[in-house]
């Protein structure tokens, strides 16, 4: 029978990831069997050989010794703190062709919206050779997204987004795990990620049940929620007057606030002024935003995400079929 040491590799991290551990696990293995040996061997050159035998001690140098057994462990971890650090980086910074998937946890599954707006539970398909990008959020609990044929894990929270990215390299179907406990049921909480042929994963979001995307979803709420009567957009008439900042290009750039603080508006900023907008109040704006908790669910608040991340750019919010505004962000 094969008993594998690993997972199959299945993606292109899977193989740094592996290299690795099975170098740090042979530097701790090497150093642990020469510590036990010279213990051993100690323990048998310099016994006491009869019951008069008194040891005697020798002006010995040792400093060699010292800066022997000092500075080769030193430059050992260094070396594998500069490797661990590359393979972290790479693990978790997403290449910019990643196509964006995004993910809510809850007790006890995996729900799943494609860019191109189709919906999954618990399976995620996926063409072979594509960077994905998982952006993902917790409706209850911490669950944590674990696919080990990929090397990919990390933890999902709630109120707050976290990323993870693979490039699956093998056509074929990979478990999906929970691996933080979060409940009586945590162990039912598993799943599949199939990987395609481009082809193949074409037809299958042919033949699937495909609804509006994400952006499209928060353009509708944009309207639904009558963000726009205060973040106004280039198209708004001469005579009227914002109440709230614009959201043209906000995301990725640094904010102002209230106090002399600034933050970076990425996903996680976005989703706490719609939920809690006294938070962070933008400088040289009044904090008269109403919270929006309660009256939106957490997929809803990731579709005004996805679409506040399109403002600004050129053709994507204009195919989300909304105008160039913003949505519910901190008035201040």
């Amino acid at each position: 029978m094969n008993f594998p040491l690993f997972p199959e590799e299945a993606s292109t991290i899977a193989g740094r990831v592996d290299a690795l551990t099975l170098a740090w696990l042979g530097v701790s293995a090497f150093f642990s069997l020469l510590i036990a040996g010279l213990i051993l061997y100690f323990f048998v050159h310099y016994r006491r050989r009869h019951v008069g035998e008194v040891g005697s001690t020798k002006d010995v140098n040792t400093l060699p010794l010292e800066l022997l057994w000092s500075v080769i462990p030193l430059l050992i971890a260094l070396s594998m703190f500069a490797w661990g650090a590359k393979v972290f980086f790479v693990a978790f910074r997403p290449p910019a062709d990643a196509v964006e998937y995004w993910v809510t946890g809850r007790q006890w599954m995996w729900k799943i919206q494609h860019p191109e707006g189709v919906r999954e539970i618990n399976t995620l398909h996926v063409p072979v050779g594509q960077p994905v990008k998982l952006t993902m959020t917790s409706e209850d609990v911490i669950h944590s997204f674990y696919l080990p044929s990929f090397r990919v894990k990390s933890d999902v929270l709630p109120g707050r987004y976290t990323t993870v990215w693979f490039t699956p390299t093998k056509v074929g179907t990979y478990h999906l795990f929970c691996a933080e406990y979060c409940g009586a049921e945590h162990s039912l909480m598993k799943g599949s990620v199939i990987v395609l042929e481009p082809e193949e994963y074409e037809r299958w979001l042919e033949t699937g049940k495909t609804g509006p995307t994400m952006q499209a979803s928060g353009a509708e709420l944009f309207q639904q929620l009558a963000c726009v009567t205060c973040h106004l957009g280039p198209d708004a008439p001469p005579d009227r007057a914002p109440r709230a900042p614009s959201l043209e290009g906000l995301f990725g750039k640094q904010v102002a606030l209230v106090g002399g603080r600034a933050v970076i508006a990425d996903e996680t900023y976005i989703r706490e002024s719609i939920i809690s907008p006294q938070a962070k109040v933008v400088a040289g704006w009044q904090p008269i935003m109403p919270t929006f908790k309660g009256q939106v669910t957490e997929e809803q608040v990731n579709a005004l995400v996805a679409y506040i991340k399109t403002l600004g750019k050129e053709g994507e919010a204009a195919d989300a079929g909304a105008p160039a505004a913003g949505t519910a962000t901190s008035g201040g």
